[in-house]
């Protein structure tokens, strides 16, 4: 049987405008120049095993019914990711590269020459944690799930959080137990990359406890099985001994909410998490001298401003460029965030694939940005506003990070009112189009690689997110050449190429690249920490 679903490319997009304006500051994490090796916190102590980690997130949690999530990157790293699987996973083991594409629940795949046919060879001998086969029956069942509005299983919610990625499957069906064949609307490059986010629950626990209910008792094929949870605020999962990869090193995986930075460093002192994320920078060296582990690599992550390019002056891109060129940035990575991240002078993160080692432009020169100024007809300035989030998962320091960039900015005559409002509040207007406060900018975080699939979305002339109103025709033609490409090496050309061009047309401030920081107890043992939003804790332990 074949299971038929189409919606157009970008529309079904949409459908999923907040969770994808919660991955522009997804994952909480924030980064430090490494202090015990970018390769993590005793990496190399790969020998014991057990113990309990408890760690101590910056946003709520999410909810842990598969793909609906909530809390972004971060709550995809520490929950989702840990319950369940796609068909394909991100490969977290090295530490010198960005993360590729490995299977998962399928151990290999195949595309057919029309670029839309995807066959995928299923893993044998993977059971999920309530001892279920996993089989064919099971990609059918949860695709029918998320896509198939008549299915008893199905609600808004998870038709609308499945868009994000599987909304580029038109049908789908089983091939045999151990083959399922799926099809794109239109070629899709990165379609095995989309399917590590579209996650495989236990049929037999949906059918048991109905979608209303699963979210109280989740079931997945990853290392991590659910004990217990208070929504929102903690969960407790054990360690799954029948994980196909092998059974984690630890017994116990923790998870509490502490979103307030201070609340999160004292129970790490106290003994009442043994990790937390994004340690503020201020902390990072009494910490170091109390024994805490830091560790950090870089990552996709840029902390930007987008440009108001339809009003002026940021209408024309010499004002945009001298804005650029203003910022003193190496100081606010290295000063301000004490290293916990590294100057940003092109669109690019440095640990993307898209990455120009010859592409930095915008190195802090305010003759050249005055010069720019002047060729613009504003040499004696001008004043603009910019509304900036008070905190948000991902986001940094806002409003410091923002107060140096007003500071710089000033120096050579451009005056800016800073508007501060919460997170929600500014990514719910965007997602609408719109600017909170009705500012001439918004200062944010993305990922614009790590989910390759939502990269128009952030600098696609058709976005239906606020983006500045940015448009050029050949960005937009390299964009939509990359995502139809399944050659991985012409798809990466082709978003150098966009993206040096959005580089030179400076539609954004381009600021910092976040390191990822995490601080640990020195009985964490066994992180790995890649070059990715997301972490494998399977190789994790806990030191007695």
């Amino acid at each position: 049987m074949t299971h038929h679903h189409a919606t157009p490319r970008f529309r079904r997009r949409t459908g999923a405008l907040l969770t994808a304006g919660l991955l522009l500051a997804a994952a909480g994490c924030g980064s430090a120049a490494t202090t015990t090796g970018s390769d993590g916190a005793g990496a190399s102590d790969t020998n014991g095993r057990g113990g309990t980690l408890v760690i101590g997130a910056t946003g709520k949690l999410p909810n842990p019914d598969t793909v609906i999530g909530g809390a972004g990157f971060e709550g995809k790293r520490l929950v989702s990711f840990q319950l369940y699987e796609g068909l394909t996973r991100y490969d977290l083991s090295r530490t010198d590269a960005p993360p590729e594409i490995t299977g998962a629940l399928a151990e290999s795949w195949k595309v057919a020459a029309d670029a839309r046919t995807w066959t995928f060879t299923l893993r044998k001998g993977v059971t999920f944690q309530d001892g279920t086969p996993f089989d064919a029956d099971s990609v059918v069942f949860n695709l029918d799930r998320y896509l198939d509005k008549h299915n008893p299983q199905y609600t808004d919610a998870l038709g609308a959080a499945a868009q994000e990625y599987a909304g580029d499957i038109a049908k789908y069906r089983k091939v045999d137990a151990d083959h399922v064949e799926l099809v794109t609307t239109a070629p899709n490059g990165h379609f095995p990359e989309d399917l590590a986010h579209v996650l495989i629950a236990s049929p037999t626990a949906v059918r048991k406890y109905g979608t209303a209910d699963f979210g109280q008792h989740p079931v997945g094929t990853g290392p991590f099985a659910f004990s217990s949870q208070t929504a929102g605020q903690e969960i407790d999962l054990v360690a799954y001994k029948g994980y196909w990869r092998g059974a984690p090193k630890l017994d116990r995986l923790v998870i509490k909410s502490l979103p307030d930075v201070a609340a999160r460093t004292a129970a790490l002192r106290s003994g009442g998490v043994n990790w937390i994320e994004y340690p503020n920078p201020d902390d990072i060296d009494s910490l170091k001298a109390d024994g805490v582990q830091l560790v950090t690599n870089s990552y996709d992550h840029l902390w930007y401003w987008i440009l108001d390019t339809s009003k002026a002056p940021w209408n024309d891109p010499r004002v945009r460029q001298a804005a650029n060129f203003a910022i003193d940035r190496k100081a606010i990575a290295g000063k301000l965030l004490h290293g916990t991240a590294d100057p940003a002078f092109q669109t690019a993160p440095r640990a993307t694939f898209a990455f120009d080692p010859a592409g930095d432009v915008y190195s802090y020169d305010p003759a050249k940005a005055r010069q720019l100024l002047a060729e613009a007809g504003k040499a004696s300035g001008f004043s603009t506003t910019v509304t900036v989030p008070t905190g948000g998962s991902g986001n940094l320091l806002p409003v410091p990070i923002s107060e140096a960039i007003q500071h710089d900015l000033a120096a050579v005559g451009i005056k800016v009112q800073i508007r501060t409002t919460d997170w929600s509040t500014l990514i719910s207007a965007e997602a609408k189009g719109q600017v909170a406060l009705g500012s001439d900018a918004i200062a944010q975080s993305t990922t614009l690689f790590q989910s390759e699939a939502l990269l128009p979305l952030f600098i696609g002339s058709k976005s239906p997110f606020w983006t500045g109103h940015y448009t050029n025709a050949r960005v937009d033609t390299l964009l939509a050449s990359a995502s139809a490409s399944t050659d991985q090496a012409e798809r990466r050309a082709d978003y150098r190429q966009a993206l040096d061009l959005v580089t030179k047309d400076a539609p954004w401030l381009f600021v910092v690249n976040d390191r990822n920081p995490r601080a640990l107890s020195p009985k964490v043992r066994g992180l790995v920490q890649p070059q990715s939003w997301f972490l494998d804790l399977t190789t994790v332990w806990i030191r007695k």
